[in-house]
């Protein structure tokens, strides 16, 4: 069985409150779980405590059992110390889109404009 250390999504309409939990992968998100490892609350300040809560030894035994954590839940093992931080690489991420490129060149050919006039 592949196991998943994931968030659940709980609360209302745009008031978002998640369980970290242990499933297996073939379940829907907020469906069947096997045991809850934890919360997550968004809304909360990032410096508050209550923002995160994990169960640490639980998660320590999912990860021996060979679960395998999402992007999400794996950032809050590597800010807890239970995760060695994972290089990751975006490339794409410092590359203007293309209505940012467009409104690039004309600024820049607007601003060469006045320079070549004074030639």
């Amino acid at each position: 069985m592949a196991m998943k250390i994931r968030l659940a999504r709980g609360g209302s309409k745009k008031r978002p409150f998640y369980a970290i939990v242990a499933s297996d992968s073939r379940m829907p998100r907020d469906g069947r779980f096997i045991e809850k490892l934890g919360t997550y609350n968004p809304l909360l300040a990032k410096d508050n405590e209550a923002r995160v809560v994990l169960n640490v030894e639980r998660i320590q035994y999912w990860l021996g059992q060979g679960a395998q954590a999402t992007d999400r839940v794996a950032r809050f093992l590597e800010s807890a110390g239970l995760k060695e931080k994972a290089v990751r690489n975006n490339p794409k991420s410092a590359v203007p889109g293309k209505a940012m490129a467009d409104r690039a060149a004309k600024k820049a050919a607007r601003s060469e404009a006045p320079a070549a006039a004074e030639e």
